[in-house]
């Protein structure tokens, strides 16, 4: 047994050495001779542009590269996308890469990496430039936490002056963008400048790898800070010609809280003052030619709507029975039609498939728990789903109106998910069309068996004379 205790530990000492070795090997392998980093605070969505001019000074080819992450900054990641770049100008050329999160073991402080693999390994001498967007959720902190009517709603950005990087960076710059020009306050680190709505931070050179100097950003922000706690979306497919869909808000106003009482009428009278960080109005981008449209809450039908609707999209501007303002919440419904021929389609080797958009139709908000459900037609069978992101997913049954072994329902959950993940999916199974009349016959079943039993009834005599 101790054997045994000893061999597995020498494994894994062994195992981790090796991670070990990986990890030194690659931060040794590359060098950033030059990175831009763009960081648009507009909306509460924050959006990182990093440009990263990459060169192998290793002795051998090398075809990943690491981005590193504090894991303050994980936590609120959405998205991470990266393009190779080639060519100059008009003729510049961008190429996706795969990144995926990996696990190093000597990340300091509790650093989190993603690896880039590049198309073509790197050949030692040769350089190559990469396009990096990452999105921060939840980044933004009110402060003051509590702000009146008339207030403006300030908001503070933590992070670093210097991109953490594993590899020795040569040159960087950092770029902020603020919403307006009011910003109470900002952390120096020389070189800093600002002009206008921009704060720039360097340009650093030479810098050693995990090389960090944390900035923090004061300023002001009166965008609504729009925050599904949770959506529940179901797709429910009928062969007979329709796709109903039905969507089930949690809203939140996630900015400053709103202290005081709140007046109606100031909010009314000045609307450029009172209020300006509230929601007045939320936009919905429906797919095209939908029908049946309704909009509702627990009360029941709202009528304070407006759908604008043509052959490519559909948008549906919505304003909540009261203006949200930070801390409040509101919960309600949207429903709507879709004709099957636009998102039901044949594969090549006989299975039906749904093509239908993942994500979130209220425009500039985070979803904090998506669940997708699509409910397949009764006597569906081998359904799978194709996304191009992860997602847990699982199986359900649902019971309808004359369903005799229920509807398969595949369900499709996600997190932290945000507009750019409003791309399509697809959904597929397998299904006989004779199961199409499975629902006719038994309503003409029933109906015979009915119309049966009142004949059996005028014919039969229950009286008791003899």
């Amino acid at each position: 047994m101790e054997a045994v205790v000893g061999a597995r530990s020498t494994l894994a000492l062994a195992l981790f050495s090796l991670l070990f070795l990986l990890s030194r090997s690659s931060a040794q392998q590359f060098n950033i001779v030059n990175a831009e980093r763009r960081i648009d605070l507009t909306s509460h969505i924050v959006k990182v542009f990093l440009t990263l001019k990459v060169e192998n000074v290793g002795t051998e080819p090398a075809s990943e590269i690491l981005l590193a992450f504090p894991p303050t900054q994980v936590n609120h990641l959405a998205s991470v996308e990266a393009l190779a770049t080639t060519g100059k100008r008009k003729k510049k050329t961008y190429v996706p890469l795969i990144v995926t999160p990996t696990e190093l073991p000597d990340g300091p402080n509790g650093t989190k990496y993603f690896t880039i693999s590049l198309a073509n390994p790197l050949n030692s001498g040769e350089t190559t430039t990469l396009e990096v967007l990452y999105l921060l959720t939840h980044s933004l902190e009110p402060f003051p936490a509590e702000i009146s009517q008339s207030e403006s709603q300030l908001v503070f950005y933590k992070d670093g002056a210097m991109i953490l990087s594993p590899y020795h960076v040569k040159q960087q710059t950092t770029l902020i963008k603020t919403p307006s020009t009011r910003v109470e306050s900002f952390t120096m680190v020389e070189p800093t400048n600002r002009v206008g709505t921009e704060l720039k931070y360097g340009p650093y050179e030479d810098r050693a790898p995990y090389s960090c100097s944390p900035i923090i950003v004061h300023f002001e922000n009166n965008n609504p800070i729009a925050v599904v706690e949770e959506l529940v979306r179901e797709v429910e497919i009928s062969h007979w010609g329709s796709i109903q869909v039905r969507e089930q808000y949690r809203l939140v106003h996630a900015g400053a809280r709103h202290k005081g009482v709140f007046s109606r009428v100031e909010y009314q009278a000045r609307p450029s003052l009172s209020g300006v960080s509230s929601f007045k109005h939320l936009l919905a981008r429906l797919p095209p030619r939908v029908h049946s449209v309704y909009y509702r809450d627990e009360i029941g039908n709202i009528s304070s709507s407006h759908l604008r609707t043509d052959s490519r999209k559909s948008e549906l501007e919505i304003e909540p029975r009261y203006p949200l303002f930070g801390g409040w919440s509101a919960t309600f419904v949207i429903g709507y039609g879709l004709p099957l021929q636009d998102f039901l389609f044949e594969s090549p080797d006989g299975r039906r498939y749904l093509n239908f958009s993942f994500g979130c139709p209220l425009a500039d908000t985070v979803v904090d728990k998506l669940t997708i459900k699509v409910v397949l037609p009764e006597g569906s069978k081998d359904p799978s789903s194709v996304v191009p992101f992860a997602v847990e997913q699982h199986l359900e049954t649902k019971y309808s109106y004359l369903d005799v072994v229920g509807r398969t329902v595949v369900v499709l959950e996600k997190k932290n998910a945000v507009p750019v993940h409003n791309v399509p999916f697809q959904v597929y199974y397998t299904f006989k069309p004779i199961f199409m009349l499975a629902e006719p016959l038994m309503l003409a079943s029933a109906f015979f068996l009915f119309f049966m039993a009142c004949v059996a009834y005028l014919h039969i005599d229950l009286s008791i004379r003899k």
